[in-house]
């Protein structure tokens, strides 16, 4: 089954007095670009998350995003109460010999240095496990919402190669009108500039030329192979970038077909052979 590479997952939990969400988003990317933005008491599992994440997710411009919530009365840091009442006999003795009358030493003493004391403790094996389940949950959710893109995609691929695959039958018909056409534009030709008369085998072999030349059989055959190889393979897990290669080659056979078909008609066909693959092309930079 086909999948997009966007996507949005998000889970949410508790450990202890802590509430914690994860946040999985995913945009298409030709590789692995994953950006984390982690909470700094979590920091430590970054390694572990990303680890995870690639795992899960593959490929995809991917931002993962970790934060944390108190839901108590514990706190990670605490004040320096004797660095403080330090500082603050400092300051008073600075102001009262300037004879500043400003008494406000509270917002000043918050901005001194190491007043704030971190007291984070350890993460604990259960906390951690917590925090990499969330991970998990996440992506799991993005990836079941790239599940559902998918059918969409896989829905849109067949409509517009059934769409190049019927205008592909229209050519047969528009062929031997435009062989006639050669033929009578070179014995016209031939007759204005040689009114006495032209060689008939000299035309035979200009025509057999020009009959080689707009021959179309192998394009069609190798264009109709290549619609069959595109739908076959969008059964397989993980086709995207195969998927590219293949429109590629869909779409130089279409091309050919149009320096060939020397008619107006099916250069129509071939117009709008090329619009159904470009809105495959488009979807395909989206599929995992």
């Amino acid at each position: 089954m086909l999948m997009s590479m966007t996507g949005f997952g998000r889970a949410s939990g508790t450990f202890e007095s802590k509430k914690i969400s994860v946040e999985v988003r995913s945009l298409n990317s030709k590789g692995l670009d994953l950006n984390a933005r982690i909470h700094n008491y979590y920091k430590e599992l970054e390694p572990l998350a990303r680890k995870q994440v690639t795992e899960q997710l593959e490929r995809g411009k991917i931002d993962l995003t970790i934060n944390l919530d108190s839901t108590g009365d514990s706190k990670t840091y605490s004040i320096n109460t004797d660095l403080a009442k330090a500082y603050f006999k400092d300051l008073k003795s600075i102001n009262d010999e300037i004879g500043n009358t400003t008494e406000d030493y509270l917002s000043v003493l918050l901005r001194m240095p190491e007043i704030f004391v971190n007291e984070r403790e350890e993460l604990s094996e259960g906390e951690k496990e917590t925090v990499l389940k969330l991970v998990g949950e996440s992506c799991g959710k993005l990836n079941e919402f790239r599940r559902q893109e998918g059918i969409a995609l896989e829905k849109e691929f067949t409509e517009r190669i059934e769409g190049i695959r019927t205008l592909l039958t229209e050519v047969p018909k528009y062929e031997q009108e435009r062989i006639e056409t050669v033929r009578e534009r070179i014995r016209k030709g031939l007759e204005e500039i040689a009114a006495s008369g032209y060689d008939e085998n000299r035309l035979e072999q200009e025509l057999v030329y020009y009959i080689e030349k707009l021959d179309v059989s192998e394009e069609k055959m190798r264009l109709a192979n290549h619609l069959d190889y595109f739908l076959e393979t969008m059964k397989t897990p993980g086709a995207g970038k195969k998927l590219g290669f293949i429109s590629q080659e869909i779409g130089r056979e279409i091309n050919t077909l149009g320096s060939k078909s020397n008619h107006a008609e099916m250069q129509k066909l071939v117009v709008d052979m090329k619009d159904n693959l470009e809105k495959i092309k488009e979807q395909v930079l989206n599929t995992l």
